[in-house]
């Protein structure tokens, strides 16, 4: 497995990492996701292990809390080995103070999260959600307050617009409070929109990108083709309307071209989809997921191996969407390209 540095901060974080959002699934949304137990739990965390994957990814949203406590399940006895990441900040019910990012709510939040997971401190706390109600200095504070208890040793953000996410680091250099070193985005073969003023940022104030939904919610399994539905058993089926939006014939521009790929190296199509992102710019771990071993040790084959020059090339054309405006015609990706080369 290939470590990297989780932004500007000095912890190591593994090229992939695994989501538990399949960890005691329960719902329409996490329920289609997968119904890990803790005995299935366990054993899928055995093979991350074994692989090297050592960074676990889940929140307090999944299924009720349930996900949190299926891990901490899975992670008993061995807490030292690995590191967990867990994510606050949206709702988990119809109280005034049951939503955001509040010093009442994060410290609330950080207790349940810590009791659910069986543990004393979380190794990465995400705020899951941009909360326009409390003042970001609030947000700090508070955040400072449970590093400096040992509760928290690292902080980040997740689907943050870039404008308050500087705020946010802003705002930490001028008090002295701890800067996000994460944040937590969607980016995929499929979803490029992380590169137009996310990525920019996040190489210039050494933000490291933990990327979610790396296969575009399931439509780069090499399952879907071209005027065929999606096949018996895909999750689309009943999580299409959660999923990030995509163009018809752009997904199957990248189809295209990730079965020619995957034809010349004997890949898998998802293989190569999380290999491309694994090499991108900023990008400290893409996150997968499993509803079981099959999935997991074909996802963890995408390291340890490289595609081309010449491939990457191919991918980036085929996925490659003009960035919005004031981006184009200047592509930043260029530019940022050149300035902070692709880890291989």
């Amino acid at each position: 497995m290939d470590y990297r540095q989780l932004g500007a901060s000095g912890l190591r974080v593994p090229a992939l990492s695994f989501g538990t959002g399949t960890f005691g699934g329960t719902g329409p949304l996490f329920g289609a996701w997968g119904t890990s137990d803790p005995h299935e739990a366990r054993r899928l965390v055995d093979i991350c292990l074994e692989a090297g994957v050592t960074l676990f990814d889940t929140a307090d949203v999944y299924s009720n809390g349930a996900s949190e406590e299926v891990l901490g399940a899975a992670l008993k006895g061995r807490r030292d080995e690995v590191l967990i990441s867990t994510k606050i900040g949206l709702p988990t019910g119809d109280g005034p103070n049951d939503w955001g990012v509040s010093r009442n709510r994060l410290i609330r939040s950080v207790e349940d999260a810590l009791r659910r997971l069986g543990t004393d401190y979380i190794d990465i706390l995400q705020l899951h959600a941009f909360d326009a109600s409390t003042p970001i200095e609030e947000v700090l504070g508070t955040l400072d307050l449970l590093v400096r208890a040992g509760k928290l040793r690292h902080v980040g953000v997740s689907n943050y617009p870039g404008w308050q996410l500087m705020k946010a680091l802003a705002a930490a250099d001028r008090h002295g409070l701890p800067r996000f070193v994460a944040h937590q985005v969607y980016y995929s073969l499929i979803g490029r929109d992380y590169e137009a003023d996310l990525m920019p940022l996040a190489a210039d104030q050494g933000v490291g990108a933990l990327v979610w939904s790396p296969l575009g919610w399931g439509r780069l399994t090499g399952r879907i083709r071209r005027g065929a539905p999606p096949p018996s058993g895909s999750r689309l089926h009943d999580t299409e309307q959660f999923a990030p939006p995509v163009a018809e014939e752009h997904l199957y521009r990248v189809i295209d071209a990730l079965d020619e790929i995957a034809e010349e190296t004997g890949k898998s199509v998802p293989q190569i989809a999380l290999n491309w992102l694994a090499r991108r710019p900023t990008v400290s771990s893409v996150i997968i997921g499993a509803r079981n071993e099959d999935q997991l040790r074909q996802n963890l084959g995408a390291i340890g191996w490289a595609l081309s020059s010449g491939q990457m090339a191919r991918l980036n054309a085929a996925s490659e969407v003009l960035p919005p405006y004031p981006h184009a015609p200047y592509h930043y990706q260029d530019a940022f390209a050149r300035l902070n080369p692709p880890i291989v």
